[in-house]
């Protein structure tokens, strides 16, 4: 029973304190009340860590859409991030490109130049893939979890501390307005006693009255004393909260470098990778690759024509290649000839010939060998060269 008691007197003093606070805020908005204005230092912080709160939540999920364009994505690792559980293993846009090249290449044979390089393409997407992967594992460990965390913990503590602040101060203000009227009561009844009014009994109980009012006044001194104690010290808590904003900033700062670290990393890894790939491939003109406005040069085929004439020239935009009859009367006959380079390449490795445009070497054919390649010497160097790069000289 006395427990029972207990939780219904809190609870008719709570519902009281939010009565008392909800007429003050009323009438500090209606220009009925007085309000106590926090200082300005305090304001600065205040405005400073709200300022902080809305950067932070709008670069942190700007960096998520940067890390993970697909939403339907962010939403699942969303929801397995809140039920504490590790979201399965998705491939990524790179990764599956790179699949489906080297399936492609597989299919078309890995001994055709197209196959070769759809192969090699797709390895490079792979690796372009995973290093992907791992710039979102880095980027989410050392830059967005700092920032979620300020967001979920640190201005979670400042927001209920700040709410704090705001309530103490409408009961300051509210025992302040109640020490004002205590007093002009006290005043107004003070100057009709003045008036020395006639009779015992009017005497007796306006005497009554007045200590009534004296001890409402004195008792609401004492409360206004007990909310401006709390009023400082629930300021003097937020300020300190406040203050750490600094070091919040200084720590994010030192996640950002991390995150740039991070995405240099991985830009450098994409352009080692598509050097290498480069380098494998062949440099080949801008105009000889481009298919706009220009009749399309398509590789030498493995089954050329048997047939038997001069040397023709195929030209697209000023560049000539070599016609596929006369490298197919090469690869049938048994003897060398000289081959001008058309283009620089690069060789993919030891089997393979480097080769500079313009350029003569000496060229003949392979038993066995892929019908997109020859076998290429210059001086005591010798090695595989691929067929488009040649022109054949009379």
């Amino acid at each position: 029973m006395n427990i029972m008691d207990f939780n219904v007197k809190k609870l008719a003093a709570d519902a009281g304190t939010f009565l008392s606070r909800a007429v003050q805020f009323t009438e500090e908005k209606l220009g009925q009340a007085e309000k106590t204005e926090l200082d300005a230092h305090l304001e600065n912080l205040l405005s400073k860590a709200e300022c902080t709160k809305i950067w932070t939540e709008k670069i942190m999920k700007q960096t998520e859409v940067l890390l993970q364009p697909n939403p339907n994505a962010r939403i699942e690792e969303f929801v397995y991030e809140k039920l504490d559980r590790k979201a399965p293993s998705r491939i990524n846009n790179p990764e599956l490109l790179g699949q489906y090249m080297i399936d492609a290449g597989t299919e078309f044979g890995p001994g055709t130049a197209y196959g070769n390089a759809l192969i090699k393409c797709g390895e490079t997407q792979k690796r372009i893939g995973t290093a992907d992967r791992e710039l979102i594992q880095t980027s989410a460990l050392n830059f967005l979890t700092p920032l979620r965390n300020f967001i979920e913990g640190d201005y979670k503590t400042i927001a209920k501390e700040r709410k704090l602040l705001q309530n103490k101060r409408l009961d300051l203000d509210a025992a302040k307005t109640r020490l004002k009227k205590a007093k002009a009561a006290e005043t107004r009844n003070s100057q009709l006693n003045s008036a020395r009014l006639e009779g015992d009994n009017i005497m007796v109980n306006f005497s009554y009255v007045l200590n009534f009012l004296h001890v409402k006044w004195l008792k609401s001194e004492q409360e206004l004393r007990i909310t401006q104690s709390e009023f400082d010290r629930q300021a003097e808590i937020t300020r300190l909260l406040l203050e750490g904003i600094s070091s919040t900033h200084a720590h994010h700062l030192r996640c950002l470098n991390d995150f740039v670290e991070a995405q240099m990393t991985y830009y450098a890894q994409c352009y080692q990778y598509m050097l290498d790939l480069q380098k494998q491939l062949g440099s080949f003109p801008s105009n000889y690759l481009s298919n706009n406005n220009q009749t399309s040069l398509t590789p030498v085929p493995s089954v050329l024509p048997n047939a038997i004439g001069s040397s023709a020239m195929a030209s697209t935009s000023g560049l000539a290649i070599t016609s596929p009859s006369t490298l197919s009367d090469l690869k049938e006959c048994s003897g060398s000839r000289k081959a001008r380079v058309l283009y620089d390449y690069d060789a993919a490795n030891s089997t393979e010939l480097s080769l500079l445009a313009d350029e003569v070497i000496t060229v003949f054919s392979v038993v066995g060998m892929d019908s997109d390649w020859l076998m290429g010497e210059r001086g005591n160097q010798k090695g595989k060269v691929p067929i488009t790069y040649l022109e054949l000289l009379n």
